[in-house]
């Protein structure tokens, strides 16, 4: 880092990067055009499917859409479409560690970009507490086929439900025809934090995933579901789909009805967040103004063709109301019997095992252990990238000597984002995840019109179909997505369920008054200070998984 000559001139909380030194930071990468549309769209596949499916779809479908799911994922994948054109074009202009964060450094200004790195606290770290809880559901699930898991998480009551013992959340969600309720359990999901501290555990030690190990997790993750979808087929009785769109009997927006499968869409849009990975990757495109959008649209609609298929099956094997679980596809999976597939094991319940069954809980445990990882990497590399920027402190960007991984970072952040593992329903997570990336993708498509109208001139590999217009719609999609997020917030609390927007205004608070003061007082950029891009990641898909040895000679 070198001192400029002068500091930054203009109102102190719009300060901005010049894309000049954006780029300069991003030239010591040195990346490879490498990729082409196949891999740029397994990549967007394997970073999709995870959480969304294996773990929201049954809460979506209990709680607000029913059958009507299928039209959720549709809306949802509209919506992410046309941020995805977004983060496509920036991506090719700015490709630099901090994504969305570093964009809206370079376009909006300094308060934008705080505001945007404390949304990808939601994106990333709080995702990461919502596949946990998802994760723990099916760990929980599949030490119940051995006969086990009652002995170690013996089943506890608490108002309106049941659950297992150190593998529920001290907060639930409680689901009913009447509307949720949000009563205290009396434990917590200690599953949960022991995956989030291994996984956080192996990102200080610096492991990253090859290539062909991410490969083989999204070959995985499809045959899994692929294999629920053929299965499952058999064992559908359409008379779970009738209702196809439940009445709202209650009047609330979003429990059921066509405002039911607007809240669905809002809330699943998390399903569809790991598009990201195709714009962060877009640099090392071997044709970008083709592969790109070929990436991220063909991920995009295979992913919602898969989707709308397992909630076909799954709300068809199972009523809608009875999918309120962490880990979904497991009770559809063991609500279908499926005695053909029993075999003899001493150890396990009733003297055998359901070798399907098993096989999708495992698969379900493997993708959702990387995802679990992708999105605490991603985690840990905002936050180091905002520390160097100095928004944060530096304790962010402490490199380990011998692992050259930010690891007091990684280790503050997995304490945190285990906490909220442990204590938090997967439906308050999932809010928090879906409104915070809704409002960060609107973020995205604002910086695209920024771009376009201050920087005409500059080179996009990689521009927007329809320009300021399909950003205005991202915009206005994402947005009303976010609303759709909001609005239920403060139906609760005007019920008396204050839970969920006391969660979002404490959190709110915190980052203002962090940025207030932190990080206005220690800005590299108010200093006038040039920051150059000094990381151990070789390029922005690393963290979905390429790995170190590929970019390599």
């Amino acid at each position: 880092m070198s001192a400029a000559g002068l500091r930054p001139k203009g109102n102190r909380l719009f300060l901005k990067k010049s894309v000049a030194q954006i780029q300069k930071e991003a030239a010591k990468s040195e990346l490879k055009r490498t990729l082409g549309p196949i891999n740029l769209m397994s990549l967007g596949i394997g970073a999709i499917i995870g959480a969304g499916i294996f773990v929201l779809t049954g809460q979506v479908a209990a709680a607000h859409a029913g059958p009507a799911i299928m039209l959720s994922f549709v809306v949802a994948g509209i919506a992410c479409g046309l941020a995805g054109l977004c983060y496509a074009e920036l991506a090719s202009t700015m490709p630099v560690s901090g994504s969305a964060y570093t964009y809206a450094y370079g376009t909006l200004g300094e308060v934008f970009a705080w505001i945007m790195g404390w949304l990808l606290v939601l994106e990333y770290g709080v995702a990461a507490s919502t596949v946990a809880v998802g994760w723990s559901g099916y760990v929980v699930s599949i030490l119940n086929d051995f006969g086990i898991a009652q002995a170690m998480f013996p089943t506890i009551q608490y108002a309106g439900g049941e659950g297992p013992s150190l593998a529920t959340p001290l907060i639930q969600a409680v689901v009913s025809e009447t509307g949720s309720s949000f009563p205290l359990t009396g434990t917590f999901n200690l599953v949960a934090a022991i995956g989030i501290a291994a996984v956080c555990g192996l990102l200080v030690l610096g492991v990253s995933e090859s290539a062909k190990i991410n490969n083989i997790i999204v070959i995985i993750k499809i045959i899994v579901l692929l294999t629920f979808i053929a299965v499952g087929i058999g064992y559908v009785n359409p008379d779970n789909w009738i209702p196809f769109i439940p009445e709202n009997t209650s009047g609330n927006f979003g429990e059921y009805g066509g405002t039911g499968i607007l809240r669905g869409a809002s809330i699943i849009f998390f399903a569809y967040v790991g598009f990201e990975a195709v714009s962060t990757a877009a640099a090392e495109a071997k044709n970008p103004s083709k592969d790109v959008p070929i990436g991220i649209l063909g991920a995009l609609f295979v992913c919602t063709l898969i989707y709308m298929a397992v909630a076909a099956v799954m709300t068809g094997v199972v009523p809608y109301l009875e999918l309120a679980s962490p880990a979904p596809v497991a009770v559809a999976i063991d609500r279908m019997g499926l005695d053909w597939a029993n075999v003899p094991l001493a150890s396990a319940a009733g003297g055998q095992i359901n070798l399907i069954s098993f096989l999708i809980k495992i698969g379900a445990i493997t993708g959702l252990t990387s995802v679990m990882l992708v999105l605490c990497y991603g985690q840990t590399r905002i936050f180091y990238t905002m520390a160097r920027d100095g928004l944060l402190p530096r304790v962010f960007a402490v490199i380990h000597p011998n692992f050259r991984t930010p690891w007091i970072g990684t280790i503050l952040l997995g304490i945190l984002i285990a906490i909220a593992a442990s204590f938090l329903p997967i439906s308050i997570l999932g809010d928090l995840v879906s409104l915070g990336t809704a409002v960060a993708f609107s973020i995205v498509c604002l910086s695209v019109i920024f771009l376009r109208i201050k920087h005409p001139e500059m080179e996009r590999p990689f521009k927007v179909p329809g320009g300021i217009f399909t950003a205005v719609l991202g915009i206005l999609a994402c947005l009303s997505l976010a609303g759709f997020n909001f609005w239920p917030m403060i139906q609760h609390a005007l019920n008396g369920n204050t839970i969920p927007l006391t969660i979002l205004a404490c959190y709110a608070v915190v980052g203002a008054l962090i940025y207030a003061a932190y990080g206005f007082w220690n800005s590299k950029l108010a200093k006038g200070i040039d920051i150059t891009e000094e990381t151990t990641i070789s390029s922005p898909a690393e963290a979905m998984g390429r790995g170190v040895d590929n970019q390599k000679d």
